[in-house]
């Protein structure tokens, strides 16, 4: 059964033209990013960093970038700063710091981009793993985010996709927790941005290497940060 929306805000649509050069499976990555007032100056310097780091290190995977496809949204306010495509189309977005947090509506727009382009992926007959949705955040939400929980509750139990918090100094765990709880949130180990980028892009280009629905055990987050307690 297809997925809905888990919002009424318009979809857009992706062309297909890249399925036609490129008929690989699919890894999506949703990275859902805090670009919040609070995280002006170094944070901000050092998540975009990370960000260029990420984009370099999947394509110098040759399969990880032909199979990972990245889509950026991040919030304060609520922009899509690089919709689904392919890691060797990527272009990593540069990030600028501003207003409060509204992390609900982000993370729902962000489901909303995830569910169009799998609806993509079918109509077009490609075959794609288990998203990944990563949240990186340094605060609390300044908006509801009681939608945003159960959407991302209802998503984990379909299996529909794997959420994952990453806290910064700052962060609202309590919150984290309640919207991640599959899984417990992790804490940055300072402003280790670049390091938590190579791990991600080393532990898609694992997932990406495997056979779709199979099981991957994922490298420790040890180096970059701490399972929050």
């Amino acid at each position: 059964m297809e997925q809905t929306p888990f919002s009424n805000d318009p979809v857009p649509t992706f062309g297909a033209n890249d399925f036609a050069n490129n008929p690989e499976p699919r890894c999506p990555c949703l990275l859902l990013l805090d670009k919040s007032g609070s995280m002006s100056g170094e944070p901000m310097q050092q998540l975009n960093a990370g960000i260029q780091t990420f984009q370099q290190e999947l394509l110098a995977d040759e399969l990880a970038k032909k199979r990972v496809e990245v889509a950026v949204v991040s919030f304060g306010p609520v922009t899509v700063d690089a919709q689904f495509q392919s890691a060797s189309g990527f272009i990593a977005p540069s990030l600028d710091a501003s207003g409060d947090t509204p992390l609900g509506a982000a993370v729902l727009r962000g489901l909303d981009l995830l569910a169009a382009r799998k609806q993509e992926y079918r109509a077009n007959g490609i075959l794609f793993y288990r998203p990944w949705v990563f949240l990186i955040t340094d605060g609390a939400p300044t908006d509801s985010w009681t939608e945003a929980r159960n959407a991302l509750k209802d998503g984990e139990d379909k299996k529909a996709f794997s959420f994952f918090a990453v806290g910064v100094r700052g962060a609202d765990f309590n919150v984290l927790r309640q919207m991640s709880p599959t899984r417990e949130p992790i804490k940055l180990d300072g402003l280790k941005f670049k390091e938590f980028f190579v791990w991600l892009s080393n532990s898609m280009s694992r997932v990406s290497a495997s056979q779709v629905g199979q099981t991957v055990a994922l490298p420790s987050p040890a180096g970059w940060g701490t399972v929050a307690t």
